[in-house]
């Protein structure tokens, strides 16, 4: 069978198709008219809107991060640094009742510790602004020498304001390093496992909140507050040199101009801003329910010391949650992870307004699995979300949206113990917790979430 041949260019045998018009270019704007790089990128950029490659598996990238020599150095200083501050939080209180016999000022320590993350978008900065290594080390060293004013000991009432004062710059460094720390364990560790460590750093957090708190009372009944406050400073001293050994594998891009619109960060990621909120709103439920607590020991007829048993069950819950968090976020996916936790929180509160002691306990370990799941599944997002030389702020604006509203629960839940009944508190709480979980999965598709 024979043919024509096929058509080449320059053959004269045959005509040449005409050439299609090229559609005429598009005007470009003009220069003035474009947005600055640094929000193309946080408002743009497809790796704000979906992670670049799925997540591992669970058990792979738990052994992916036992073999990271970054994630053992960085979890190490978390634990380190966690012994000493837990142990400090609760011997604070108790040190100013025995000076001055004042519970409201006991009380203060906690309000001293929780006011700078207020402040939170505008000190998170400085983690935008220095070398986040450096600046973690530098902090853990400026913090063991903020404590040497009370190695003598704090007597009198000039003593307890110096205490007060200490806990406010305290907590202000607490902050700063909170922000640093998320913001180079993103640019030190691979973003598909930042789920896991996250979960496996909440773990590490809720383990010293259960042991801590023992050696420090401990330390305290034997050798008195100073000594405390000694354990809390070696702890950061150890912490410094860890900090001061893990290698950083990518460094943040400097902002092309300072920017203090830290609050206005996430809003213009859509994804984290309402992962963020909803774990907010899960902390205020929190706040209100836990207000109610002694009142519902009552009701059950037990005595107050029993409230020490059931928040140790949730911190055993909380500390299983860690390890399974990211392989929850692997297989649901950051909204349904956030759903699940709320409607988990949501159990364990009506299990707690049956007001028995063993349906307490369960309840308890229920409220522990689900309360960090919106937190850790919030921090992932933001991590992996947020503009590199922004991290800092944006991480420091989320705990500030997360934790704040605690504080809020708890002066609303104190307000309503004298008008509901405890377990009447603890099952409004558990509605409000699973219409929001119930919220946030039907939802998810509209707010553009997985």
């Amino acid at each position: 069978m024979t043919g024509e041949p096929p058509a080449a260019p320059g053959n004269p045998e045959r005509p040449q198709p005409p050439e299609r018009p090229q559609p005429p270019e598009r005007p470009q704007p003009p220069e003035s008219s474009r947005l600055p790089e640094y929000q193309r990128a946080s408002e743009k950029s497809p790796a704000l809107r979906e992670p670049p490659a799925p997540a591992p598996a669970p058990s792979r990238a738990l052994r992916t991060l036992a073999r990271d020599r970054e994630a053992r150095l960085l979890l190490l200083a978390v634990t380190v640094s966690g012994l000493g501050s837990s142990a400090l939080f609760l011997v604070a209180g108790v040190w100013v009742k025995e000076l001055t016999g004042s519970d409201s000022l006991a009380a203060l320590c906690a309000f001293a510790l929780w006011l700078p993350s207020l402040a939170g978008p505008w000190l998170g900065a400085l983690a935008d602004r220095l070398p986040r290594r450096g600046l973690l080390v530098a902090l853990q060293l400026a913090t063991a020498l903020l404590l040497t004013p009370l190695l003598v000991g704090a007597e009198g009432p000039a003593g307890v304001w110096l205490l007060l004062a200490v806990l406010v710059l305290y907590g202000a460094s607490g902050v700063i390093e909170d922000a640093a720390q998320s913001a180079l364990v993103a640019t030190a560790l691979d973003p598909r496992a930042l789920g896991s460590f996250n979960g496996l750093r909440m773990t590490a957090n809720e383990g010293m909140k259960l042991l801590a708190p023992l050696a420090g009372a401990g330390v305290y009944t034997l050798w008195g507050g100073p000594r405390v406050v000694l354990l809390d400073a070696c702890t950061f001293l150890v912490a410094a040199l860890v900090y001061a050994r893990v290698r950083v594998r990518a460094a943040a891009p400097a902002p092309p101009r300072p920017s203090a619109r830290a609050p206005r960060l996430l809003p213009r990621v859509p994804a984290p801003r309402r992962l963020v909120l909803a774990a907010g709103a899960a902390m205020a439920l929190s706040g209100t329910a836990s207000a109610s607590g002694y009142g519902l020991m009552a009701a059950m007829g037990l005595p107050p010391a029993w409230l020490g048993v059931v928040s140790a069950a949730q911190g055993a819950g909380s500390v299983v949650s860690g390890v399974c968090a990211g392989g929850l976020l692997g297989r649901l996916g950051p909204s349904r992870t956030t759903a699940l936790g709320l409607a988990l929180w949501a159990a364990g509160a009506t299990l707690h307004s049956l007001a028995h002691p063993a349906a307490s306990l369960v309840g308890a370990v229920l409220c522990g699995l689900g309360l960090p799941l919106p937190l850790i599944t919030a921090a992932t997002e933001v991590q992996k979300r947020a503009p590199a030389h922004l991290l800092g702020r944006a991480t420091a604006t989320a705990n500030t949206l997360m934790f704040a509203p605690t504080a809020l629960g708890q002066g609303a839940g104190a307000a309503l113990v004298t008008a509901l009944d405890p377990r009447a508190q603890y099952l409004t709480t558990a509605l409000l917790a699973a219409t929001t979980a119930l919220t946030l999965h039907l939802g998810r598709r509209t707010w553009r979430g997985r």
